[in-house]
């Protein structure tokens, strides 16, 4: 199916980080394929990241806006990945003074927008949309159990706050959570701050909005679905993942900035039995502390299990303060059995491979995702922002995954970890066959007829109806 771009008008709003961004330009190619005619608003660093998409729809148009001036912001940044996770706050601050410009475009538009789809992080365009007589959809990058949660949470921050373990007695199977495990947008919330406030009422927005679009199915988050559907008194919430799968888009290399190291690793992935391998990679964020890769790498060689390590790239400073280290004499000593990827690597590809086992993961909700429609099991090392509830689904609810670590701080002890890499492997634990079971649900999901393709084709009939309006 081809795009021309000729149904209604949305605007899509993503939020300048990984973990958002690709799953909603995803979300995007498929509402293209649909034939609505698509904006993307963006500032000029994070252009190249739409590179793929537009050259796939070359109807889909962009706003570039510039990034708005932030006096926590060091200059230049754009991304997230600039300056790591305690940057959230200042960047959603400095993206919120795009409001007057979205405006003056919206007023000059020959055909405007007649919706507004925005990331989760933005909820301020709730007001915006308000503004402009246009109903906003937030577009959420991780689970409904998450925002359940975080919902609950930003609505009675006071009542919480001092509480060391939080009940959410009102959800599904009524899971608790101690204050460390709380996600860390919650916890570094601080009371006055300007830019925070505008975080937790933008979060309060979301679940306010006219619409909300998950990146999950039901055979994985139906419960929560369900209950955000009651909460929000109407049906307009939609599951329409995974959409790694359902991108559509061969965006595999996305960010690679050595093609080498994909041929180079799955050639070596072809020389591995089925099923023989641990891929470990920790996401784009968060790299581990001197000890904590020592422990690993020991463990690593203790196991004697073949591997695939992916280890940040680190700034200089990050260097200098003991992160991104590989020990000396590691590689050597593990020779042939294990590989070492320093910097990105292409983690859809590994996973999906037939060698690969079994995944040592920081459980953020893309790589999650990505596991699922592997069929891989997790060994799950949950350590901050949305992980630990995304790991608590995982082990406790859909037995998919084992708990290997947690903590950001934590050093994993060698031996144990060891034990729990190489038992993740083998055939017999009930946790291999339930990842099989939900890959093929996952499959089926988003399969015509499947509960993501009807919620798609739902959320494609509801901006169709928009635009009948308007005209």
């Amino acid at each position: 199916m081809s795009s021309t771009g000729t149904g209604a008008h949305v605007l899509v709003f993503p939020y300048p980080a990984q973990g958002h961004m690709l799953p909603l330009l995803d979300l995007t190619h498929q509402l293209a394929l649909h034939n609505l005619t698509i904006t993307i608003l963006v500032t000029p660093k994070n252009l190249p990241i739409l590179t793929a998409l537009l050259s796939a729809q070359p109807s889909i148009q962009t706003l570039v806006l510039p990034f708005p001036h932030h006096p926590s912001l060091p200059y230049g940044v754009e991304n997230v990945r600039e300056i790591g996770n305690h940057g959230n706050a200042p960047i959603i601050g400095a993206l919120a003074k795009l409001h007057d410009p979205i405006i003056q475009w919206f007023k000059s538009h020959p055909n405007p927008p007649v919706a507004i789809l925005s990331d989760f992080f933005l909820g301020w365009t709730l007001h915006l949309a308000n503004h402009l007589g246009v109903p906003r959809i937030a577009f959420f990058s991780s689970g409904s159990f998450l925002i359940s949660v975080t919902d609950h949470l930003w609505r009675n921050v006071n009542a919480v706050r001092s509480l060391p373990v939080v009940s959410f007695d009102d959800l599904p199977r009524s899971p608790s959570f101690t204050e460390k495990h709380l996600p860390s947008v919650f916890r570094y919330y601080r009371e006055s701050d300007p830019d925070w406030e505008l975080v937790r009422n933008g979060m309060i927005a979301n679940t306010s909005s006219w619409g909300c679009v998950f990146n999950t199915f039901d055979a994985l988050e139906g419960e929560y679905l369900d209950y955000l559907r009651k909460k929000m008194g109407h049906p307009r919430v939609w599951g329409v993942g995974p959409l790694c799968l359902t991108g559509g888009l061969e965006l595999k290399g996305r960010g690679n900035t050595n093609p080498h190291s994909n041929s180079s690793v799955l050639t070596w992935l072809d020389g591995c039995p089925d099923g023989s391998v641990v891929y470990v990679c920790f996401g784009s964020q968060k790299p581990l502390k001197r000890d904590q890769t020592e422990a690993l790498a020991l463990a690593l060689e203790r196991s004697g299990i073949r591997f695939v390590w992916v280890v940040k790239s680190v700034t200089t400073q990050q260097a200098k303060d003991g992160y991104g280290f590989v020990p000396d004499g590691f590689e050597e000593r593990v020779g042939d059995r294990g590989m070492v990827i320093k910097g990105w690597a292409p983690q859809v590809l590994i996973l999906s491979h037939r060698a690969v086992g079994g995944f040592l993961s920081h459980c953020g909700w893309n790589s999650v995702s990505e596991a699922i429609v592997a069929g891989t099991v997790i060994l799950a090392w949950p350590m901050e922002a949305d992980q630990f509830v995304n790991a608590r689904l995982l082990v406790d609810d859909m037995g998919v995954a084992v708990r290997a670590c947690e903590g950001e701080d934590t050093v994993p002890d060698s031996a144990e970890l060891a034990q729990t890499i190489a038992e993740s492997l083998s055939e017999n634990i009930p946790q291999k066959l339930r990842a099989k079971e939900l890959r093929d649900k996952a499959l089926t999901a988003v399969d015509v007829g499947g509960s993501s393709s009807r919620d798609l084709d739902g959320l494609v009939k509801e901006l169709g109806q928009l635009q009948l309006k308007q005209d």
